[in-house]
């Protein structure tokens, strides 16, 4: 089993306030192999990204890596990286020794529903599988949830487990959008999956990012817990010798012809 602890906090502009709702919700997870964030944990979604933007050798991950070798526990999280002439919307994966693992780079930007990402974010190129507590895991990036080539290439690079990070935008049937989308990229690849996205935060929801619903997703399709809407921490378990169950009863990765 691998304890995974869905860490679905609410994201302030301020990332010290951040790292503080880092730090408490990483204390409380006492038990977890692994900690998971939402993207852009680092600041709330705007123009200021370009601004807050730091390396990853910038203070923010500095206090996630710190927080990590405390713990001993692995910890993803999203985070701003500057760029060239925009920043990058980075998903950094830490072990619980506080070092960085991987880094890696949203590829498929939010140009959709009235959006537009891609004024503020150049997008990656590479698909990132990192080992942490044991278990390789594939990075997906909010807005990558809908592109299901890039779960299947993640697959191809040997993940075991999916983990979603997320700043999903609020909206007429968003939410719906959100569970169908993590349900159907772990059914169609037999995989855990296990998404977290930012808790609302009254104090900044005319923006409309963050509907929570965090959640642990079975490698065939049950939703095993989910958060609703609130901020909170959960740990759950991921059984390795369950995928190999559900594979046997469902050879659809065995069946691949293209």
């Amino acid at each position: 089993m691998t304890r995974i602890a869905l860490c679905q906090i609410p994201v302030s502009p301020d990332p010290s306030t951040n790292l503080k709702r880092v730090r408490e919700a990483l204390a409380s997870a006492e038990g977890a192999d692994l900690a998971i964030f939402p993207e852009a944990t680092l600041t709330r979604y705007g123009r200021r990204i370009t601004t807050l933007a730091e390396p990853l050798d910038g203070p923010f991950v500095s206090g996630l890596a710190d927080s990590a070798r405390e713990h001993g526990l692995a910890v993803i999280a999203g985070v701003f990286e500057p760029g060239e002439d925009r920043v990058h919307n980075t998903a950094v994966a830490i072990d619980g020794q506080g070092e960085i693992r991987a880094a890696y780079r949203k590829i498929h930007l939010f140009d959709s529903f009235g959006a537009k990402e891609s004024d503020l974010v150049a997008p990656g190129a590479e698909p990132a599988v990192v080992e942490l507590a044991g278990v390789r895991v594939g990075l997906i990036t909010c807005y990558d949830i809908r592109f299901p080539e890039l779960a299947r290439a993640l697959v191809d690079q040997g993940a075991e487990l999916f983990a979603v990070i997320a700043a999903w935008g609020s909206g007429p049937l968003k939410e719906d959008h959100w569970v169908t989308l993590v349900r159907a990229r772990a059914l169609e690849n037999t995989m855990w999956t296990a998404a977290v996205g930012q808790a609302p935060n009254p104090a900044e929801s005319s923006d409309g990012f963050g509907v929570g619903r965090s959640m642990l997703v079975d490698p065939l399709g049950v939703v095993r817990s989910d958060l609703g809407t609130g901020p909170g921490v959960r740990i759950v378990e991921v059984d390795e010798e369950w995928t190999a169950t559900a594979r046997a009863t469902l050879p659809c990765l065995e069946h691949r012809v293209l």
